[in-house]
């Protein structure tokens, strides 16, 4: 809660939880240690004048990133002074909440050193990135291509003569374009071309590059590059100077090739370390789960404007001259936002998992064992796809639940969802990562033939005589809350539909004709594969043991609203595969309404739980004190078009327009 909060207008609905809230809050951050650092972080954020972002839709572009430059450069002060930790730091930068250079600085460019570099390349480049000597950028996407990293079109040729690199874009669709932190920030850029030498191509490999002076800033000879200009909505991600690039045969020295999978000698030939190239694989599930872990993040920012802001909201329902009805306590408005609420919390425990899967295929690769590999792929992969989607689509749903309000830039939720959407297209288009998966779920199902036991969340599939017969024991409502009859249900969906693409892809002329024709329905199974994993997650996150009253209860029914509304949205999935009847669909719609009923009177401090200042939530309606109207008419009179009374252009333009009518009407 903030300081300045003086009276709480949402008390009455805070003290009708029955959890503990605090006890909740560790659940959701993972411990009492996060809870207290991020609290710590969030608050030093919230104090300093500097991180202001009330103003931030009405700025300028250049404005705006002229504000991106100090902040992210004040924050680097007070890392600095304060001494904090690389968890302190990082937490920092999250409650700061504007886009910019920093973020793929640390989040692309110092991860592919590390991934790709040598030793000897890591201790020469790491040290500079650590102190902010030098500021790098990650240019892989091009004009011409993203998700088919394979057809990049800049060149990397070997010149055995100099013992130099020649950096070139052959076409105007080769230049490199989108790029985080390129267009004006970067002094350089892990830069991804295809290598050539003694005439043969080698494909696509990565390259430390100079962009900038280091003196003046200035590009450097035979560079080109800029902004790309602005972006969706105000504010938002147009504080990130996404970048285009283009080189003109730009030599750089041999050893500035990432050398860690792959080398090129001075002779100029090709070899082959002995490092597996599979540990590549590491920092892909990093990057992946850490958008998952953001996709958490904003769609529970979201729901927390939206459940505050209808608790306090009211229309209709007065009898007899007495107080309308709180938005919150309709059942229309309640099926519609206690599913998004369950999903943030849903995806918080997913994330949480896949930084697990992180550690542990990191500790897999360094001992040489590829077992887990492709299905850690398959789940970073989908779960990107499906969780960045679901947020966007959230967010927008949260808008429209608040009513018109919602759509003033003050709410918080038009810069919210255009800073988030781009999720859904960067680090891999949704579609094409959705599409890998299916390669895997098919792949997999193809290889019980020959004995192969899958892994991991992919193990179900080794029931495939059992799943594929068996029927739903649901015969009442309440029989939808055991946990078994619902994974059950979802593992049956996921396979069927599973087996249902390989036995039409098998009928085809060949296998990639059949993936070709059948890849909307590929789509729908690996959508059915990547919601049953954020199920069976969540349910496994509610079978531990967790303290404090009332709280396992409460993510019991967040856990049940989730898996029951992914049934209730994809019913035709699950009859038409004969996993459940239409009456025990009907059964699980009706449990369902109970559910939303047992939220109703948490869902206040469900989403205090997220323990969100006013500043980082940047709302509004989203106020922790619900003083929501008062703030609405406040912000108003902040706008830069009623800094005058009288609009500039009065004298110009509506004057001598009024006169003129008024002249017309005395005819």
């Amino acid at each position: 809660m903030d300081a300045s909060a003086e009276v709480d207008h949402l008390a009455a609905e805070r003290s009708a939880a029955r959890f503990d809230v605090e006890a909740m809050k560790v659940a959701w951050a993972g411990s009492r240690h996060a809870v207290e650092v991020g609290d710590r972080m969030a608050r030093l954020v919230a104090s300093d004048p500097v991180f202001r972002k009330d103003n931030r839709t009405m700025l300028s572009r250049k404005d705006l990133f002229k504000d991106t430059l100090r902040k992210a450069a004040h924050a680097w002060k007070r890392i600095v002074e304060l001494r904090l930790t690389e968890e302190e730091a990082g937490m920092l930068r999250l409650y700061v909440d504007q886009p910019g250079y920093v973020d793929l600085h640390w989040g692309m460019f110092v991860p592919a050193i590390k991934g790709q570099g040598t030793e000897e390349q890591q201790k020469k480049w790491l040290p500079m990135a650590y102190k902010f000597q030098i500021i790098g950028c990650y240019a892989q996407t091009e004009l011409g291509h993203g998700s088919n990293v394979q057809g990049l079109e800049t060149t990397a040729t070997f010149d055995p003569k100099t013992d130099e690199f020649v950096i070139h874009s052959p076409t105007l669709t080769s230049s490199k374009w989108w790029p985080g932190g390129l267009g004006k920030a970067s002094t350089h850029a892990v830069v991804y071309a295809r290598l050539i030498t003694e005439g043969k191509d080698y494909g696509i490999h990565g390259f430390i590059v100079q962009l900038r002076s280091l003196e003046d800033h200035s590009p450097l000879p035979d560079i080109t590059l800029g902004d790309i200009g602005g972006k969706f909505g105000s504010g938002a991600y147009n504080s990130m100077d996404n970048g285009v690039l283009r080189f003109d045969h730009v030599r750089i020295p041999r050893d500035q090739m990432l050398m860690r999978l792959s080398q090129v000698t001075r002779e100029g030939k090709y070899v082959h370390s002995d490092v597996p190239k599979q540990l590549l694989y590491g920092t892909m599930v990093f990057v992946r789960q850490t958008i998952v872990a953001d996709a958490s993040k904003a769609l529970s920012r979201a729901v927390c404007i939206a459940v505050r802001y209808s608790a306090i909201r009211k229309q209709f329902g007065s009898q007899d001259g007495g107080p309308e009805t709180k938005v919150l306590d309709y059942k229309t408005q309640q099926s519609r936002l206690f599913p998004l609420l369950a999903s943030a919390y849903a995806f918080r425990f997913v994330g949480d998992w896949l930084k697990w899967l992180y550690m542990d295929v990191t500790q897999k690769l360094e001992a040489k064992d590829y077992s887990t590999l492709q299905e850690a792929h398959a789940c970073t992969a989908g779960l990107k796809a499906v969780t960045t989607s679901a947020t966007a689509d959230a967010i927008e749903e949260c808008r429209k639940l608040c009513g018109g309000h919602g759509y003033l830039n003050s709410s918080g939720l038009p810069e919210l969802f255009a800073v988030y959407v781009p999720a859904c297209t960067y680090e891999g288009d949704n579609i094409v990562l959705l599409l890998q998966v299916a390669r895997i779920l098919m792949k997999t199902l193809s290889q019980l033939t020959s004995g192969k036991q899958p892994v991991g969340t992919m193990a179900y599939m080794g029931n495939v005589q059992y799943l594929m017969q068996c029927k739903c024991a649901v015969n009442t409502a309440e029989d939808w809350l055991n946990p078994v009859a619902i994974q059950e249900a979802f593992e049956a969906r996921a396979l069927r539909m599973a087996v249902n693409c390989a036995q039409n892809i098998g009928q085809a002329a060949n296998q990639e004709e059949g993936f070709y024709e059948r890849s909307p329905d590929l789509l729908e199974a690996a959508v059915a594969h990547i919601q049953l994993v954020i199920v069976t997650k969540f349910i496994s996150k509610v079978q531990q043991d967790i303290p404090g009253p009332g709280v396992k209860e409460q993510l019991q029914n967040l856990c049940n609203v989730y898996a029951l509304y992914i049934l209730h949205k994809h019913l035709g999935d699950f009859l038409a595969t004969g996993c459940i009847t239409p009456k025990q669909g009907a059964l699980a719609n009706e449990q369902l309404g109970k559910l939303y009923a047992q939220v109703r009177p948490n869902a206040v401090a469900l989403v205090d739980a997220f323990n969100y200042t006013d500043h980082y939530l940047g709302s509004v309606l989203g106020r922790y004190d619900g003083n929501v109207y008062p703030a609405l008419y406040e912000e108003a009179w902040k706008d830069p078009l009623n800094e005058t009374v009288v609009p500039e252009g009065y004298h110009e333009y509506l004057r001598p327009l009024l006169k003129q009518q008024l002249k017309l009407s005395r005819l």
